[in-house]
């Protein structure tokens, strides 16, 4: 008992203090809330690179914050083929596809190795009955999520393969620049197969246009590592009429 106490204050303090908790956790709190929701975090789960979150089919049971690493998420078509829906990184809250049917309806799977703290939904619906801004901030999470996915219809429907490309990685770098990282340097996690599945492209397509970005200085491409040189040209390719 007096073990499980010391791993329950340990989650605790480390949610508390987590330099992650502004982008998955409501924000302005008291400090009476906050011990509430700091009760949210029932375990804390180390998910190895290539292994899987949870399955499609599988009960519905907990959403996941992203504590560290990155994730995708996808279904299998009828034909067999896997089609990433999602990309998915710390501070990002996954499993809402649950909620509805009381099951996952795709995989997760690390693309590095990763951490995520585990929330049970039971719990958060408790304890949001207490906190309204827990209430709050779960209907903004699953409205990001509905304007993401309206976002990616846009990109399968209208837009050319640069175009796809360019708001893909302006997408990138503005989500790793709200967690502190470089605004103009990226490091891929997943393939240019994986790439190719998320936006519609074949990869042979996603390799020319990396190539294509390469050369008119747009991008400098070193395998999986990414320099973006001319954002601004990124930005022209995706909107050329605001960037005028």
């Amino acid at each position: 008992m007096k073990l499980r106490q010391m791993i329950a204050e340990s989650i605790k303090i480390a949610c508390s203090n987590c330099n992650l908790r502004e982008l998955c956790m409501p924000v302005g709190l008291n400090s009476e809330e906050l011990d509430r929701v700091d009760d949210l975090v029932a375990v804390r789960r180390s998910i190895k690179r290539g292994t899987t979150l949870f399955h499609n089919g599988e009960k519905f049971t907990s959403l996941y914050a992203i504590r560290t690493g990155v994730f995708k998420t996808c279904v299998t078509t009828e034909d067999g083929r896997d089609q990433v829906t999602g990309f998915q990184m710390a501070g990002e809250i996954i499993g809402l596809d649950g909620i509805v049917n009381d099951q996952h309806t795709c995989d997760a799977i690390a693309l590095e190795d990763s951490e995520v703290c585990v929330m049970p939904f039971d719990r958060i619906e408790e304890i949001s009955r207490e906190v309204n801004a827990l209430q709050h901030h779960v209907h903004k999470i699953m409205s990001r999520e509905i304007v993401r996915e309206h976002g990616v219809m846009l990109l399968l429907g209208s837009m050319r393969a640069e175009e796809r490309l360019a708001a893909f990685l302006l997408n990138l770098v503005q989500r790793l620049q709200a967690r502190g990282f470089s605004k103009s340097d990226l490091v891929l996690r997943m393939t240019r197969e994986e790439i190719g599945s998320y936006l519609g492209m074949k990869l042979e397509t996603v390799s020319r246009t990396f190539s294509k970005f390469s050369d008119d200085g747009i991008v400098e491409v070193k395998q999986r590592h990414i320099q973006i040189r001319n954002a601004e040209a990124l930005k022209r390719i995706v909107n050329p009429q605001v960037c005028r």
